[in-house]
């Protein structure tokens, strides 16, 4: 299943990803940031939902089975690039930074800021074209918000 949609992200010039694979790609990194600490709990997978849900207007059963697959496709992906290029592709430069937050609301859904989730949102802004400083407000309004 997954096995075209990561034909489609390792060509050398590759087309836009239709809107079904984009959302793939941004639920699997969802998922790759969520168990990058080693533990994928209750409270990451409920945030990733309602990421989910919130984004594409989806009903949580539509969610959560949007996630199984995202799920299947962090297992199978060789590397975190493939999905921000997806992204990149998909999202316009100025809705990014809403990615980031999503990224971060994930990151602080269970109540710890791990160091290996914030590396992995270090390299994970620059490859989607968001300043760290844009990250860090994005952290802020998440936290506070």
């Amino acid at each position: 299943m997954f096995a075209d949609l990561f034909k489609r992200l390792t060509a050398p010039d590759p087309a836009p990803l239709p809107d079904v694979d984009a959302r793939v790609a941004l639920g699997a990194l969802l998922v790759r940031l969520a168990r990058s600490d080693g533990s994928y709990d209750g409270e990451e997978i409920s945030q990733i939902d309602a990421v989910l849900m919130q984004r594409y207007g989806l009903t949580e059963l539509e969610a959560a089975d949007l996630r199984i697959q995202c799920e299947a496709a962090e297992t199978e992906a060789p590397d975190t690039v493939r999905f921000t290029r997806a992204i990149k592709d998909a999202v316009p430069f100025e809705d990014r930074v809403g990615v980031i937050e999503a990224l971060w609301s994930v990151v602080l859904a269970d109540g710890v800021r791990d160091e290996h989730e914030d590396a992995m949102l270090r390299m994970v802004a620059p490859l989607l074209g968001v300043s760290d400083m844009e990250s860090h407000q994005a952290r802020l309004r998440v936290s506070q918000g």
